[in-house]
């Protein structure tokens, strides 16, 4: 009963932000998950729901570990026949999993025949004493809140038959063993489609003789308002300051009152496919990370919004959290701040100077390509640990 109110709730709020019929297409593919077909092999991941969460979690990492010798499938946990599953594979991951009956008469039938359990987080969503900082879930409705409010998959991360963990920051990995587990991180990377696709756009793009410049944020769910308002003041001095800007916003956004004063240069963008959202990436020459420092929310982040852009050869300027100063080489393949004048000052530096972006571009595509692809994917200790329970 409680994951069909969570999924009414979330139901609801799709169709109110997106509309009825880009809502609804995002309604039909959730329904229809329940029941792509599983077959059997070494690892199944069971995913709560089938977002760019899920995407990256499951999907992508599946890519990865398949890339390395591994037989992965993939499953979400309202599909009907989800217990049947425990005979078919040797290691379970579970990734934003909502303690079901469903889901607990599995993971009985899984410990019946003493196999592997992998708690899988990107989010800091399994443990509710961090709801408070957490701004969208102050404005869910009281459906979608159930999702949250007793910690996503609190029960089994707590279960002692579960030893280990995987999620993608080293800021995560540290609040998760304080569990006592044994963590793995296994960073957010492009797929091949991923590649195939920014390859294609780069192959194609075409360049504007203006000498407009495009500085773009792709906020991505309904989360972000906190983490944009910490630039807005920085986006407003430099669209006084540089006329030729103009401003990119993708996602569901609400801008400031201050910038409403440049609405003719200001594009607002749906939520697209992702296809059109490297497409959407490719049109900017600046890309912008904001995040709250110190927010633990924030600081869990991953640095996907780096590499995402740096595949397309955009620099981005992101803010100077734990992940974006692992990830990002200050000035050479793109820039982290800390406060509002580092902001000013790099977004200037890159407004003015075509050079630098141009070599903090292509700085910023070879290290997604190294780094962040699974094509380059490289966690040996991870693909060991998996062997080991094979």
């Amino acid at each position: 009963m409680k994951l069909i109110l969570i999924k009414m709730g979330k139901t609801f709020s799709t169709l109110k932000s997106e509309g009825i019929i880009r809502g609804g297409r995002r309604v039909c593919k959730a329904f229809f998950a329940m029941f792509r077909k599983v077959g059997s092999g070494d690892i199944l991941f069971i995913t709560g729901g089938v977002g760019d969460s899920a995407l990256y979690r499951s999907y992508h990492v599946a890519e990865e570990l398949e890339t390395h010798g591994f037989k992965c499938s993939i499953t979400v946990q309202d599909n009907p026949f989800i217990k049947r599953y425990a005979r078919k594979f040797k290691i379970f991951i579970f990734h934003r999993v909502i303690f079901t009956p469903s889901v607990r008469k599995m993971i009985k039938e899984i410990k019946k025949q003493n196999k592997e359990i992998i708690f899988e987080t990107d989010d800091l969503v399994f443990d509710p004493k961090y709801l408070k900082y957490m701004d969208y879930y102050k404005k869910m409705n009281a459906l979608e809140k159930k999702l949250y409010q007793d910690g996503v998959g609190e029960e089994i991360l707590k279960d002692t038959y579960v030893k280990a963990c995987t999620t993608t920051t080293s800021f995560l990995a540290e609040k998760l063993k304080e569990k006592n587990k044994k963590v793995f991180i296994v960073p957010n990377k492009l797929s091949n489609k991923d590649l195939e696709i920014a390859d294609n756009i780069l192959k194609n793009k075409k360049f504007s003789n203006d000498n407009k410049i495009n500085v773009g944020y792709f906020s991505g769910t309904k989360s972000h308002d906190r983490d944009f308002a910490v630039i807005t003041d920085v986006i407003t001095r430099a669209m006084e300051k540089y006329e030729n800007v103009e401003l990119f916003l993708a996602g569901p956004l609400n801008i400031e009152n201050k910038l409403n004063k440049f609405k003719n240069r200001i594009v607002q963008l749906n939520y697209v496919p992702r296809n059109e959202h490297f497409k959407n990436i490719s049109k900017i020459n600046i890309n912008l990370a904001p995040l709250e420092i110190g927010n633990p929310f924030c600081e869990s982040k991953s640095e996907l919004k780096f590499f995402e852009a740096g595949i397309l050869r955009v620099p981005t300027i992101a803010s100077a959290t734990q992940t974006f100063r692992e990830a990002i080489e200050d000035g050479v393949d793109g820039f982290f701040a800390d406060t509002p004048e580092e902001w000013v000052e790099k977004l200037g530096r890159l407004i003015e100077n075509k050079n630098l972006r141009e070599k903090m571009g292509e700085k910023a595509r070879k290290k997604a390509l190294e780094k962040y692809s699974n094509k380059n994917s490289a966690n040996e200790s991870y693909y060991e640990y998996l062997k080991s329970k094979l």
